[in-house]
């Protein structure tokens, strides 16, 4: 199963860009970011995003993972469960 913490990071990584902005957003090392990604890429069998020196890109399978992710979350959170 996934655990929604990594959703909510990968969620954090995707809007902002940078593993460092998701961190500071989330009050998280960058290092703890970058893991728990890394972790949710593995669960899901896919590269969810492209990395370079300064910024993230989503890759095709991220752009997918970040629209269901989006809802899974959004009905978690309208049902009260997070």
């Amino acid at each position: 199963m996934i655990d929604v913490r990594r959703l909510r990071t990968f969620c954090e990584v995707a809007r902002r860009g940078s593993f460092s902005a998701a961190a500071d957003a989330l009050a998280f090392t960058q290092p703890s970011v970058s893991r728990q990604v890394a972790m949710l890429e593995s669960e899901v069998g896919a590269q969810l995003l492209e990395r370079d020196a300064r910024r993230v890109r989503l890759t095709q399978a991220g752009e997918l993972m970040l629209e269901h992710a989006e809802a899974v979350l959004g009905r978690l959170d309208a049902a009260g469960t997070t």
